[in-house]
């Protein structure tokens, strides 16, 4: 009997044991290697022989056709709901360039190809100035476009962030430059690495070192390197047109905007010390443009609660030899598969028609409130505008009215924004989208009421019509057409920002084509009235 008891308690204590061992969840550990490549070696084609399979994987970003239901590879106009692909699409925003105007994300703003398009994008694309010496935009906007830009760093110091863009058009390869290998990995050992000195600025103000973080957390970071919100410091903050990660007190929207009220060089009245990106020319009011904050969206969700990172989604495993597992490089929407492989890594009980449905419902219910959110926001310009036009009698209160419907505008944008930019229509966190999709529409009807309050309510009855009919969404413009007097005339908001002098064409892509036939103003920026100068001007 005695003996039996030991038996059993010692089969319960080998049980206990083996379950404890269980519990734990061993970090992955990654393969070493020795490259041979020097530390500071950023050509992608410098990595083909040596990973030929991942090289192969990584050339499939080169695609431009594929669609899912809402995005895609194909770079339409995404404020271009009437034109079919591969210029318009069904699922677009068709008040981008309004609530844009005056800042050069009106001229062009398309669907990304893939990463491997980075650099022949940002050098073609409408809001880069191709039509001057000078970019108008700083040399910072290679931040997330090459690794490259370290080595310009490192011959320029730190003067380098706010150094004309168009300096180095002619520095880089298109190919061999664009985003790639050396963005994610060590060369010579390809250990995960950070490239981006702006989250390696973060992490020091965390008192966090990179190799000493989690694995997981480490594959999230490599692509919070440039799927996040930021901004080109001010001058009296550090070095200027620096890129700044706005997390200082934390990554949801709101934490974001509060952060950005004492940020700032800017001196309007009611805005005083606020950062600003540039001034609407419609309703004067100081803005902010969001970026695509994939990396903040994701971190409190469902997914980045549970530990799922953005490689497990975006770069699943394959096997190419039909032998040897690899991550895949082709960095793209899960959506693309047919199978849904990426998703029935974790979700093995669900067919890939069950999940892509679940996906595209939470897509469609964001999509829809984006759209709405867009519109109070349009209307907001417009009350503010009527109100700033106003010439009846005023309350007492009037200024006070005005500021404050400026700064519910510029709330009520920028919380759309940070969805609308974000790339995921929603579905990373879709109750953070849809929150942050409500407030945008709070205060952008706040915007439009105190906006009515200041005239006493008089134009309450102008603005209530359909926005659409009142303010009719921009379908064209450019640098180009800005340049031409009867485009000008085409809409009532073009009388707020001023005709462009005739330029010719002088930048194809990294070659320069032409000779300056107009003086440019100081830091690059077109001859423009006061309201249509930018402040910052991100290409994102």
């Amino acid at each position: 009997m005695c003996n039996l008891r030991m038996i059993v308690l010692f089969l319960c204590v080998l049980l206990m044991a083996t379950l404890g061992g269980c519990s734990k969840a061993n970090e992955p550990i990654p393969p070493t290697y020795s490259t041979n490549l020097n530390t500071d070696e950023i050509r992608n084609s410098a990595f083909q022989a040596l990973f030929p399979f991942q090289y192969e994987t990584y050339l499939r970003n080169n695609e431009s056709e594929i669609m899912t239901e809402y995005k895609g590879s194909v770079p339409y106009n995404k404020h271009d709901n009437v034109n079919p692909l591969p210029e318009g699409y069904k699922h677009a925003q068709p008040y981008l360039k309004n609530l844009w105007l005056g800042y050069p994300f009106s001229y062009e703003y398309r669907e990304a190809r893939g990463h491997t398009h980075a650099m022949k994008d940002i050098l073609s694309i409408d809001r880069v100035n191709r039509y001057s010496e000078k970019a108008g935009l700083p040399a910072t906007c290679m931040n997330c476009k090459t690794a490259k830009m370290n080595t310009f760093l490192k011959e320029e110091g730190d003067d380098f962030w706010a150094k004309d863009f168009n300096q180095f058009r002619e520095k880089v390869d298109l190919d061999d430059d664009t985003i790639g290998c050396a963005n994610c990995h060590d060369p010579k050992t390809m250990a995960l690495n950070l490239y981006s000195v702006p989250l390696k600025d973060y992490l020091k103000s965390q008192n966090k070192e990179f190799e000493k973080l989690p694995r997981n957390e480490q594959r999230a970071l490599v692509c919070g390197q440039c799927h996040v919100e930021y901004y080109f410091q001010d001058k009296s903050f550090g070095p200027y047109k620096k890129v700044v990660f706005p997390w200082k007190d934390g990554m949801d929207p709101e934490d974001m905007y509060n952060y950005y009220s004492d940020k700032g060089d800017n001196k309007t009245p009611g805005f005083e010390g606020y950062f600003v990106d540039w001034v609407h020319p419609v309703s004067q009011t100081p803005m902010l443009k969001a970026q695509h904050p994939e990396y903040e969206t994701w971190s409190n969700g469902v997914h980045g609660s549970a530990g799922v990172t953005c490689a497990d989604c975006h770069m699943s495993y394959t096997r190419l030899d039909g032998k040897k597992k690899i991550s895949n490089h082709h960095w793209t929407s899960p959506l693309k598969d047919p199978e849904m492989n990426a998703c029935r890594q974790c979700h093995t009980d669900k067919t890939p028609e069950f999940l892509k449905q679940r996906v595209l419902y939470t897509q469609n219910k964001v999509w829809n409130q984006l759209l709405a959110a867009q519109e109070i926001s349009v209307k907001a310009h417009e009350a503010i505008r009527m109100a700033s036009e106003y010439k009846g009698p005023r309350p007492d209160n009037y200024n006070e009215l005005m500021t404050n419907a400026r700064k519910w505008c510029r709330k009520g944008q920028f919380f759309w924004d940070l969805v609308s930019a974000e790339n995921s229509v929603g579905f990373h966190n879709p109750s953070k989208a849809l929150d942050t999709l409500a407030s945008s529409q709070r205060f952008s009807q706040n915007a439009v009421d105190t906006a009515v309050k200041a005239t006493s309510f008089t134009i309450a009855k102008s603005i209530s019509e359909d926005i659409k009919t009142r303010v009719p969404p921009i379908l064209k413009h450019s640098r180009e057409l800005q340049m031409d007097p009867k485009h000008m005339t085409t809409h009532p908001w073009f009388k707020y920002i001023p005709l462009s002098p005739k330029t010719p064409l002088m930048w194809d892509l990294n070659k320069k084509i032409g000779k300056a036939s107009v003086k440019s103003v100081p830091d690059g920026h077109e001859t423009a009235s006061k309201s249509a100068t930018p402040i910052n001007t991100q290409t994102h």
